[in-house]
């Protein structure tokens, strides 16, 4: 018995996770996932070209 035993004991690591097998159901999720990316990215590269979508009109102050 030594003095620094004491106190919470650290938990042994936890064993890597194994590569669990994919099954088409998860595969046509994950590649329905890739298309919406792509299709947002695409979306926000057009979004950027043009300008802002408000048109001037009249500004209104803060102030009453």
């Amino acid at each position: 018995m030594s003095g620094r035993e004491g106190g919470k004991k650290k938990p042994l690591k936890a064993p890597k996770k194994t590569q669990n097998e994919l099954d088409e159901d998860d595969l046509a999720h994950k590649q329905k996932l890739k298309e919406q990316q792509k299709a947002l990215q695409e979306a926000k590269s057009k979004a950027s070209q043009k300008g802002p979508l408000v048109g001037g009109g009249i500004k209104k102050s803060g102030k009453k």
